[in-house]
């Protein structure tokens, strides 16, 4: 290796501006030979240009070849610092992940970070660490311009995490792992929220293994206390019959001045089993409906055939900081799927009579959206979920609408696919009308399939010879 302390360094420059971020280079010689790194933020320039600072005062000399300074050569791939590693691990996930992914990870992230901080000295207050911390994983708004609080929160927090290097102790990656576990308050976090810190732990860790900065996981090995794996089955009491899902949805149109509206939007979550972020992306070429025929006895429209909807993108609602446009409801490629895969769902004559009439009552946005808010534009949760909220509340007694019971739009959805499978359609027709695999279908939906209950516990109640209560039993022969 041949080595020199004839070494100048740069100021940190202009950011050089690319299409997607601003990249920050530092820039310095050895023996008039020129060398360049590149960091994503001004904090990581300076942090690492600093380091080269600090080797050139103290005479370490610097390698001709690499141009590192030989303590930098040695230590490079251990001393990563958890602010440098979680910035390149976002700024890896970002480009293919969806916003409310992108999203998910600097919520597991922040947490994580704020374990691994080493100093309380001169901390930003909670408020505006958390802040920062949104920026900071943000790989568009990290490089911005920021009020001075949240920069200079930036410039701490790229002083004062722990070298990723320290984590191969089994007791401080105990000690980190039980601290990113709990709320601010102490208490121990749900159940999802603790696997999905744990997950973004461990994929970061693994990053860190692919950039060289440690020899393996040590999540691999070191015993941490394990989680049960909580899965998310549907709450029977939360599925609503087409008697009750009828009863609230005659209250819609009563509800403020988009009610009426929104009486299909609704209908389409509990009959066709659409996701909200589906529903109001939904356009008017991607339903093929059969033509109605006028009942001149009933004075009434009348439908009789099945028609179709065909769905190939979503709409999920975000956070416009999360996203590529910019804007909060993104449209994207159904979930779980490729962007050139699409699912048919079927409509029931009731579900088609209901489209034609809103056809005939309310105009098509210009860009062919079914639904829009109340000024134009998308429609928003917040909208649909106080309709919801206020048509359920005319509709129930104050003690059912103090239950779980439909409570929710996306519960509509669940009573679909409970409904479904109740009615004996074959679970892996129930899966492809959903948007579900197989196995998750069956796994959510467990406690919904319950056709032959009532059945089954008169069974078992005639073979153990119990008092029957009123309950006339099939009578057995000898």
């Amino acid at each position: 290796m041949i080595t020199s302390t004839k070494v100048r360094i740069w100021e940190i420059g202009a950011p050089y501006k690319g299409k997607r971020k601003m990249s920050y280079y530092v820039r310095w010689t050895v023996e008039g030979q020129p060398f360049k790194e590149t960091r994503g933020t001004k904090a990581l320039a300076n942090s690492f240009r600093a380091k080269l600072v600090i080797a050139a005062a103290d005479g370490v000399p610097f390698d001709v070849e690499s141009g590192l300074p030989v303590t930098l050569i040695r230590k490079e791939t251990t001393s990563m610092s958890w602010f440098e590693l979680a910035c390149a691990y976002v700024d890896m996930k970002w480009p293919d992940a969806a916003p409310r992914h992108r999203q998910s990870i600097a919520d597991a992230l922040t947490p994580i970070t704020e374990a691994m901080l080493t100093s309380s000295r001169g901390r930003p207050v909670q408020k505006v660490l958390r802040k920062a911390l949104r920026v900071l994983f943000n790989s568009v708004e990290r490089d911005g311009v920021h009020p001075c609080e949240i920069a200079d929160a930036l410039t701490w927090l790229s002083r004062n995490t722990r070298p990723i290097a320290d984590l191969n102790k089994p007791d401080v990656l105990r000690a980190v792992v039980n601290e990113f576990e709990r709320k601010l308050n102490g208490e121990k976090a749900a159940p999802d929220t603790i696997r999905l810190r744990r997950v973004t732990f461990g994929g970061a860790l693994d990053f860190a293994v692919e950039k060289g900065a440690l020899a393996e996981n040590p999540l691999k090995q070191v015993k941490t206390t394990k989680r049960k794996t909580v899965f998310h089955e549907v709450d029977r009491r939360s599925v609503a019959n087409p008697v009750q899902f009828r009863t609230v949805l005659n209250e819609v149109p009563e509800c403020g001045r988009i009610g009426r509206r929104l009486k299909l939007f609704f209908q389409l979550l509990y009959f066709a089993g659409l996701r909200p972020e589906e529903a109001t992306n939904l356009r008017r070429n991607d339903l093929a409906l059969p033509e109605r025929m006028w009942n001149y006895e009933t004075d009434q429209w009348e439908v009789h055939e099945w028609g179709e909807i065909y769905l190939d993108s979503a709409a999920p609602e975000v956070g416009a900081e999360w996203t590529d446009s910019r804007t909060r409801n993104e449209e994207r490629s159904l979930k779980h799927r490729e962007v050139t895969e699409g699912r048919t769902v079927p409509l029931s004559p009731e579900m088609v009579l209901s489209a034609w009439e809103h056809f005939d009552e309310f105009s098509i946005a210009p860009d062919g959206l079914l639904f829009v808010g109340e000024r134009g534009g998308r429609l928003a949760s917040s909208t649909y979920g106080r309709v919801w909220g206020m048509a359920r509340a005319r509709a129930f007694t104050p003690e059912v609408a103090a239950t779980p019971l439909a409570k929710r739009p996306y519960d509509l959805r669940h009573a679909c696919v409970s409904n479904w499978l109740n009615a004996g359609v074959e679970p892996p027709r129930v899966a492809k009308w959903a948007g579900h695999s197989l196995a998750v279908l069956m796994r959510v939906y467990a406690k919904c399939i319950d056709g032959g209950e009532e059945l089954a516990r008169r069974l078992v109640q005639a073979s153990l010879g119990s008092p029957n209560f009123g309950v006339p039993l099939a009578r057995t022969a000898v």
